[in-house]
């Protein structure tokens, strides 16, 4: 859990992304209908969104609540519902650094202290690293998925590892020093600007060399 003033798309991307990376693709994602989770109740004026092309782009199957249908993300609600009860037997956080510390406090008490009673008196944690996980449909046996976060350097190219040896992928010095996610599926590789969603590059790693140079059309 992270603290901010607002949730904005990008930071939702980010979370998404840092997850991850921590804890391997999920297959699917559960969220209410908010515009910085999708954009499928505004008529398909503005297309994806961040989040919903990310989704798409990994292969992880994106599940919304249905319209006033609440319900459908009552676990959630019910999780919240004991956050908040943690929280409020607290003095108030002044700062989001504060705040941040509280949500680390709770996370560790909830997640590795704190036994419960619908898991056999185990804590979450325990209780998650027994079990199998669940990862995108498309995702075939052995195919490893990672999600990195890089930035350009001043030649115009990003550095990615492979098996142990690191290659160095070519985008262009039009974009020197822009942030970048790297979404990589074995050999297939998309680099899109963070700040943007654009997709600057999309390519097969040829494991057989260090310098992947973009095609010159």
């Amino acid at each position: 859990m992270s603290a901010h003033r607002r949730i904005t798309g990008p930071i939702v991307v980010d979370t998404f992304d840092k997850t991850a990376e921590q804890r391997g693709l999920p297959a699917s994602t559960l969220t209410d209908n908010a515009m910085v989770y999708t954009t499928r109740l505004a008529g398909g004026k503005g297309g994806r969104n961040a989040f919903e092309a990310r989704l798409a782009h990994l292969g992880v199957a994106q599940k919304n609540s249905a319209p006033n249908h609440p319900t459908t993300c009552g676990k959630v609600e019910r999780f919240q519902q004991t956050l908040k009860k943690w929280l409020n037997a607290r003095a108030p956080a002044d700062t989001l650094n504060a705040l941040q510390a509280q949500l680390d406090e709770f996370t560790r008490a909830y997640n590795h202290n704190r036994p419960h009673r619908a898991l056999g008196r185990i804590t979450p944690a325990a209780a998650y690293q027994r079990l199998p996980k669940a990862t995108p449909e498309h995702n075939s046996a052995g195919t490893h998925h990672r999600v990195r976060h890089d930035r350009i350097d001043k030649s115009g190219t990003v550095t990615l590892r492979h098996n142990g040896k690191l290659h160095h992928i070519g985008i262009g010095r039009a974009h020197k020093h822009t942030p970048v996610t790297i979404l990589a599926a074995d050999l297939d590789i998309r680099v899109i600007d963070t700040q943007t969603g654009e997709l600057l590059r999309h390519l097969t790693l040829n494991p057989n060399t260090d310098h992947q140079p973009r095609n010159k059309t």
